[in-house]
């Protein structure tokens, strides 16, 4: 390549100054076209990268439960605990493969790994963990199945795989830090978070249309998909790789050395408690290095506007894992509920397209509104106003579905066939708890934009990767929360705020309670939202000011000692003026 970069000049210096310039020309045209089609080469790889992921993803997030109860025998509080602890692991790999690719192994080797553990899990769990009766009948027209315990087995290495795998693609060729978002005002923000998500829920409404039509007695082969799609995932992901198509985020602080400012200012802040007096505006001022800490001014700054972040970062949990219900407590709702539509037994999954509809109409009229808005000179969108309507949507959703499983008891119970097993279910059709689901999807659509602007808006641009990481945490956070809430309503009642048999338990009770909560949040992230509305004003700006009046009081209180030391003056005694 240099030989022919060296060639080219050569010629160039050669031509006349008019063909020169001609030759530059055409030269810049062919880059800019050539840049063109390099990006459009990536957006495509890395949207069907999102779409072969996301297939794969809510392939077995559709299909545990049903599994895990039918299959295994699993009672309903383990295999929601089991869900949402797969979904949860899913969401925080991608922060830790991240940064393990990012400082030890390379990005590189980690993408094939995980590519390569991707494909194990998901061949793994087709094949072993939701069995299809055709793949194991032989010509004799018997049945081989594998025994319970090497079949949990399995089970779990395809899960435990699938994760690792999930974590690592979508870190390195799906990064949000990857898009140049640094000069984009709060309407441009706000727009591209919207349309951001509105792609994502485009994908995932495909896929479930998908899923739905594979799952239980329709096209059980078709179940196979889920590892072509890997294998298909991985070929794009090794032509990303050969023809240098992965975008890499800019380069920022790491999580390892923002927590490592938190262990410093702890460390040393209770030391000078015990053996030295004096004090500091912020706690984390001891981490700095003229306080005997080990970090630079600036780095600590900018984690002191990172903290005033965590209020909503911890709200975020709850109001995740009422998100959560969607495949836990409401996929038992609807399984328990009659699927015969007109004779066609309705696939569980499609009642998860009900919760993205809203998404899909609800984002582009936002989008409608906030440009209305804006041309009149109006006042634009609140993030904040959006976050807390969100958050009412989740506790009207859960409110809503502990009155739909009131609703459902009325209905005589009726025999249902799923997966080839007898269950008695309450005969209500199932579209009766189509408002829980829309609810929570409109949730969606006003909470993830507005908080992704906030968390990108509010931090410095130093650490915004770091921001958006802590806003992942928040979000796998939730799915163990969720988790966490289902153990503890279990064992406290004994099953009976969480049934095995909806029909002899109280589930709306766990609902009811969950609306409560998530109401208390809402109410909570109001009274705290003040701190989170000038997102006019550039962190970066105020780290600098912050910086130098720190510099400045230093330099006053240096002056203010010297000026102590010379009023000080010494006077001689009489006898030393004698001798």
């Amino acid at each position: 390549m240099a030989a022919i970069d060296l060639q080219e000049k050569d010629l160039l210096k050669k031509l006349p100054s008019g063909r020169q310039k001609f030759s530059k020309k055409s030269a810049k045209e062919h880059h800019s076209k050539h840049r063109g089609r390099k990006k459009l080469e990536v957006i495509v790889c890395i949207l069907l990268v999102e779409l072969c992921e996301r297939f794969t993803f809510y392939g077995i997030v559709c299909n545990m439960i049903l599994f895990c109860t039918v299959k295994l025998g699993y009672s309903n509080y383990e295999a929601a605990t089991i869900n949402l602890t797969f979904v949860g692991v899913s969401t925080l790999a991608p922060v830790f493969v991240g940064q393990f690719a990012e400082f030890c192994l390379g990005r590189t080797k980690v993408l094939y790994s995980c590519a390569f553990l991707h494909f194990i899990g998901t061949a793994m769990l087709p094949v072993v963990a939701f069995p299809f009766e055709d793949f194991y009948i032989d010509t004799n027209h018997i049945v081989h199945s594998l025994a319970k315990t090497e079949q949990m087995m399995l089970f779990y290495v395809g899960l435990l795989s699938a994760c690792l795998g999930i974590g690592g693609i979508r870190a390195i060729l799906c990064p949000l830090s990857a898009y140049r978002l640094k000069h984009y005002n709060q309407h441009e923000l706000l727009s591209f978070f919207n349309w951001f998500y509105w792609l994502v829920n485009l994908n995932s409404a495909v896929v479930f249309v998908g899923i739905a039509y594979i799952q239980q007695s329709i096209a059980k082969n078709l179940g196979f998909l889920i590892p072509f799609t890997s294998v298909l995932m991985a070929l794009i992901t090794i032509h990303m790789v050969r023809n240098n198509l992965i975008v890499h985020p800019k380069k920022g602080q790491s999580l390892l050395s923002t927590f490592g400012v938190f262990l410093s200012s702890l460390k040393l802040g209770c030391l000078h408690y015990r053996y030295i007096t004096g004090e500091l505006t912020s706690w984390l001022d001891w981490a700095k290095e003229n306080n005997g800490g080990c970090y630079s001014e600036t780095h600590v700054e900018n984690i002191k506007i990172l903290v005033k972040l965590f209020p909503l970062f911890a709200l975020q949990l709850l109001y995740r894992a009422t998100v959560t219900q969607i495949p836990s407590g409401y996929y038992i709702q609807t399984l328990n509920s009659n699927l015969n539509l007109k004779g066609f037994l309705l696939p569980i999954a499609a009642m998860n397209v009900i919760s993205i509809i809203p998404l899909l109409v609800i984002a582009p009229l936002l989008e409608c509104i906030a440009a209305c808005l804006l041309s009149w000179q109006k006042y634009s969108l609140s993030p904040t106003t959006l976050i807390v309507s969100g958050h009412l949507c989740a506790a009207l959703s859960a409110s809503v579905a502990g009155f739909s499983e009131l609703h459902r008891k009325c209905y005589p119970t009726m025999e249902q066939v799923i997966s080839g097993k007898v269950l008695h279910v309450s005969s209500m059709p199932c579209f009766h708890l189509a408002p829980q689901y829309m609810l929570l999807g409109i949730s969606e659509t006003l909470v993830n934009p507005a908080c992704s602007l906030l968390a990108f808006r509010l931090t410095p641009s130093s650490i915004r990767g770091i921001s958006s990481h802590f806003l992942t945490l928040s979000n796998g956070g939730g799915c163990f929360l969720g988790a966490f809430i289902i153990q503890v309503m279990y064992l406290a009642s004994g099953g009976f705020y969480f049934p095995d048999t909806l029909a002899e338990g109280k589930m709306e009770v766990f609902f009811f309670l969950l609306g409560t909560m998530m109401t208390i949040n809402a109410v909570i992230f109001w009274s705290i939202s003040s701190r989170y509305k000038n997102l006019s004003q550039d962190p970066d700006h105020g780290v600098k000011s912050s910086v130098l009046a720190e510099k400045l009081v230093q330099h006053e209180h240096s002056l203010m000692f010297y000026d102590s030391v010379g009023e000080c003056t010494y006077t001689p005694s009489s006898t030393e003026l004698t001798l």
